[in-house]
């Protein structure tokens, strides 16, 4: 049933600038790893700990947020609004309170709590709007949510002689944002209000099929999308070394993390056609094949290296969204809320074990042969994703 909805023009770019700000936060700490390690003398493995203690922050928080029904207890903008500003709180206490790795890692676990009120709670507020079209605005949320990551490493491109100008810009963007949709954004015509997570909605999730097979999917792209992005900046680390060069190593990082959210953009309009299973299955073929192509890239010179990493950047996250609403697609109706829940938690769970493998083999193995064990992330989805295709013929 199609459903009408007259929204203002400036609603979508609204939240979808929203979420690029508010997002900010997330690779903070990878972007000032490096001047930490020179002022702190940490191991190269730290990245694993920065990202990880992010992600699990963030697992942590959309588990109870779902389990409490906030985001249907508490205005949706409201709430955006409320985790915005706290994570960019506890980013500032970085450069304010920390004086060691410890207190940095509970400071980013603070913030990735947070940040399951940003992420999830910006798609919420778009389903608000537009019901239908969801793969084309879920392409522009995620694409925004990439862009967003990727500043903490565009800030840090600007050289500062310390890293603190990185975090206080990053906390800015985040209140920034928050204040975007408070004040622009009211709670949309279409707003669902859905039930608290529930046990017996998971077992039931988990029996579907379809489910199983799209959520296999998904598993298999987070196995290899966020360790990707944690470990690009020690590939190009390398390159320069192996060519003796310099590059500035926090551009090109944001650059590999931003470029992916054309690709999300890109991903959503073609999806409106060819719909979301085919772009799924050729975002993930085209980013498997760049982790076995790694090795064979290090010897070639940089023109070669950045289209690389041009078509890695761009393929490695850009069927988040299309696995989203393949998810949300095949999940009985019923229990479509706890079954994304869930799906979205283990899938972060996924990221964290496989940052944490890859990273802690940095000193021992050479980053580009490292990428080899993202690989098998994948060849799994794509075989799940030809699973779900035989279960549901006209996806």
């Amino acid at each position: 049933m199609s459903i009408n909805i007259s929204r203002p023009f400036y609603i979508l770019p609204a939240i979808v600038f929203a979420q690029l700000l508010g997002s900010s936060t997330w690779f903070a700490g990878n972007a000032i790893l490096p001047l930490l390690k020179l002022q702190w003398g940490l191991a190269d493995s730290a990245v694993a700990e920065l990202t990880n203690s992010v992600q699990l922050g963030f697992i942590v928080g959309a588990l109870l947020f779902a389990f409490l029904a906030l985001a249907d207890r508490v205005s949706p903008r409201i709430l955006f609004f409320i985790c915005a500003l706290g994570s960019a709180f506890f980013n500032l206490q970085i450069a304010l309170w920390a004086d060691t790795l410890t207190e940095i890692l509970c400071l980013r676990f603070l913030g990735g709590v947070m940040l399951a009120g940003v992420y999830p709670i910006g798609m919420k507020i778009a389903t608000g709007w537009y019901p239908e079209g969801l793969g084309l605005a879920l392409g522009y949320l995620v694409g925004a949510l990439a862009l967003g990551t990727s500043s903490g490493h565009l800030f840090a491109s600007l050289q500062f002689s310390d890293w603190q100008p990185v975090i206080y810009l990053t906390s800015a963007c985040a209140v920034v944002g928050g204040l975007l949709v408070l004040i622009c954004v009211p709670d949309g015509p279409a707003l669902h209000k859905g039930g608290a997570l529930r046990f017996k909605d998971l077992w039931i999730a988990m029996k579907h099929k379809p489910l199983q097979a799209s959520a296999g999917g998904y598993f298999g792209h987070m196995w290899e999308l966020y360790a990707v992005l944690a470990l690009a900046p020690y590939w190009f680390i390398a390159w320069q070394d192996y060519h003796d060069v310099e590059l500035n190593i926090p551009f090109w990082s944001f650059y590999v993390i931003a470029v992916g959210g054309f690709g999300c953009i890109t991903g959503g309009y073609v999806s409106l056609k060819a719909g979301s299973w085919r772009v799924a299955r050729f975002m993930l073929t085209c980013s498997g094949i760049c982790c076995f192509l790694s090795p064979l890239i290090m010897e070639l010179p940089f023109w070669v290296a950045l289209v690389f990493w041009t078509i890695w950047g761009v393929t490695v996250v850009a069927d988040s969204p299309q696995f989203s609403a393949l998810s949300a697609k095949t999940a009985p109706k019923e229990v479509v809320g706890s079954a994304l829940t869930m799906i979205n938690a283990i899938g972060f769970t996924i990221t964290i074990i496989a940052t944490q493998i890859t990273a802690m083999m940095l000193e021992a193995y050479p980053v580009e042969w490292i990428m080899l064990l993202l690989a098998p992330g994948p060849v799994l989805g794509l075989l799940s994703l030809r699973r779900l295709k035989r279960l549901q013929p006209n996806l």
